[in-house]
């Protein structure tokens, strides 16, 4: 199914009923008075965010979702039945605005969390209602009111604990395939990944974390270079991001250290929440290099950057290295989150650091 994140729908609610005009005809009751019933409410909208759905697919076209209208109410203080409700299924992390007034409507953070989107109209009232003592045949009616209709945009930001970014080719599909049951696509040329993918890191009973993958970000790209950052706000709710560095790139424009620098200056034009989020960095692709070359290079890029958080050099194609990536994230995850501090503490050997949440410099 194609990944869709942003759509518009329109909805208009149910219409609310015609109240009745009615009189009583009963035998041996000449002044039987008016019994004309309401009508009934129209059906209101609700998004609800359901599981199992992780794209806007279903609203690639926009369209029109009406609720039942409320049916007409009747003699002897009949009220007419209520139209039924429309509930449309969203995805989980569905943001929904009013497309003509830019106003947040709601954040669909949790499976079975509803919003109401627009309100049923109400029913008009029967002629009973209009009784009085100096109106005792009243002929008046309510025709019943409209429903609420608007035009709404949906954007979708995919809940996940953990984000990969880095530069087209550097590793990440591969990484999150050695890590999980998600399957991109992996291929040696760039954009290969061209729209997120989510994969479960299992690590025994009740230990578990979700990941994202998002297509490959380039200089520029705030700019609209490559496929742009429309992408990067896929990752706004994780708690972590991974940084996945090529080591040795075949491409002498993806040099480590530029790559680093230039996807830490797409982030910060994007958002400065996100660019502020904490950031370790995954050295890949160590299997192409003799190990000591590997080390080294690495060490080389940690002085170069003035690295002081955490790092991790690997192989996603071979595994080597993953296992432990896997397991320090899963520990981070399972502490209580906290602020990142101003400053990031004096860094140890073995890629740690004194504060919790650290980032490069």
């Amino acid at each position: 199914m194609k990944f869709v994140d942003e759509a518009r729908v329109r909805v208009q609610a149910g219409q609310g009923g015609r109240g009745s005009v009615s009189f009583r005809r009963e035998k041996f009751v000449p002044y039987g008075g008016p019994d004309g019933g309401d009508g009934g409410d129209g059906g209101s909208i609700y998004l609800q965010a359901i599981a199992g759905i992780n794209t806007l697919a279903d609203f690639r076209v926009e369209r029109t979702c009406k609720a039942q209208s409320g049916e007409p109410g009747s003699g002897r203080d009949c009220t007419g039945a209520t139209g039924k409700d429309l509930r449309i299924p969203v995805p989980v992390g569905t943001i929904v605005r009013d497309a003509d007034t830019g106003e947040q409507l709601g954040d669909l953070t949790q499976v079975g969390e509803t919003l109401l989107a627009a309100r049923g109209g109400k029913g008009g009232w029967g002629n009973t209602r209009f009784k009085s003592s100096t109106n005792r045949a009243p002929r008046q009616f309510g025709p019943g009111l409209p429903g609420e209709k608007r035009t709404l945009e949906l954007e979708l930001k995919i809940l996940a604990d953990v984000g990969l970014l880095g530069l087209p080719n550097a590793g990440k599909s591969t990484l999150i395939r050695a890590v999980s049951a998600a399957r991109p696509k992996v291929a040696d040329y760039p954009f290969t990944t061209l729209y997120p993918h989510l994969g479960v890191v299992d690590l025994g009973e009740h230990r578990s974390f979700v990941m994202a993958d998002i297509p490959g970000l380039i200089e520029g790209a705030a700019e609209g270079a490559g496929l742009g950052i429309r992408f990067l706000r896929h990752l706004q709710r994780t708690r972590l991001l991974l940084h996945v560095v090529d080591l040795a790139p075949l491409d002498p424009a993806a040099e480590p250290i530029a790559a680093v620098r230039a996807i830490r200056a797409e982030l910060k034009k994007f958002s400065k929440d996100l660019a502020a989020k904490p950031r370790w960095l995954v050295i890949n692709k160590r299997d192409l290099l003799p190990a000591e070359e590997a080390e080294q290079r690495a060490r080389e890029l940690l002085r170069r950057l003035r690295f002081r958080g955490r790092h991790f050099l690997i192989s996603a194609a071979t595994g080597q290295g993953t296992k432990e990536l896997s397991e320090a994230v899963m520990r981070f995850l399972e502490r209580p989150p906290q602020k990142v501090t101003a400053s990031p503490g004096r860094a140890r050997p073995g890629g740690s650091c004194d504060a919790p949440l650290c980032c490069d410099g």
